[in-house]
C-alpha cells in the first residue's frame, strides 16, 4: 500500500490581500520624488453614425492658483489596475456614471506623453512629478455631467477646441495633447 500525502491546510498558503492601489499622501510624495508614475489621458468625443468626431468634451476646472482652466480627463493608473479599467474609472469620475464610454476591445493610445517636473523638457509639464501618460480618444454616448472638482463640461467642435483662445485656457501641455488627438482622428483644422 502506498502512503498518500495530505494537501497543506488552507492557512499554509495565506491568501494575498487584494491590492487597493492607494498610497498615503506621504508614500505618494516619496514615490513621486523617485519614480515616474503611469497615467492615462482621455479625450472624450462624440461621433456621428460614420464614426467621425463631431465634438470634444472639455472640463472646466479651477487650478491651485485659482485660475479657470480647460482640461482633459486624466488620472493615475493604480497598482494592479488594467489600463482599460483606469480609463473607465477616470471617465466615470470626471463625466459621471452614465457617460457610457466606448473603450475598444484592444485599446491603443494615440500617443504617449511624458510629463516632467522641469518645464521645457517636453511640451508636457507636471510640477508634482515625472509621469508617463498613455493618451486615448474615447467616444462617449451617454449623459455626461461634470463631477468631482470640475465646474462644467463643454462640448466643442474640433475646430473650436483647437482654436487659440481655447488652447490658451489649457495648462501643462494638454492643449498640445488635444491637437495631437484631433490630428490622429483626422480633425485637426
Amino acid at each position: 500500500m502506498t502512503d498518500t500525502a495530505d494537501y497543506p491546510s488552507d492557512d499554509f498558503y495565506p491568501e494575498p490581500t487584494q491590492p487597493s492601489g492607494w498610497l498615503t499622501d506621504e508614500d505618494l510624495a516619496v514615490v513621486r520624488a523617485q519614480l515616474p508614475l503611469v497615467y492615462v489621458d482621455a479625450v472624450p468625443v462624440r461621433v456621428d453614425d460614420s464614426g467621425d468626431v463631431i465634438s470634444v468634451g472639455l472640463l472646466l476646472r479651477v487650478n491651485t492658483q485659482g485660475v479657470m482652466t480647460r482640461a482633459l480627463v486624466s488620472g493615475r493608473v493604480m497598482y494592479h489596475e488594467r489600463l482599460r479599467d483606469a480609463l473607465l474609472r477616470h471617465i466615470e469620475k470626471d463625466l459621471g456614471p452614465v457617460a457610457l464610454p466606448q473603450v475598444p476591445p484592444s485599446p491603443q493610445p494615440f500617443t504617449v506623453a511624458e510629463y516632467f517636473p522641469t518645464p521645457g523638457i517636453t511640451a508636457f509639464h507636471d510640477p508634482r512629478q515625472h509621469a508617463v501618460s498613455l493618451a486615448y480618444v474615447v467616444p462617449v454616448t451617454g449623459d455626461c455631467r461634470p463631477q468631482q472638482n470640475a465646474l462644467d463640461l463643454a462640448w466643442l467642435t474640433p475646430e473650436e477646441a483647437c482654436a487659440d483662445d481655447v488652447q490658451a485656457e489649457m495648462m501643462n501641455g494638454q492643449g498640445m495633447l488635444l491637437k495631437q488627438a484631433m490630428a490622429h482622428v483626422g480633425r485637426l483644422p
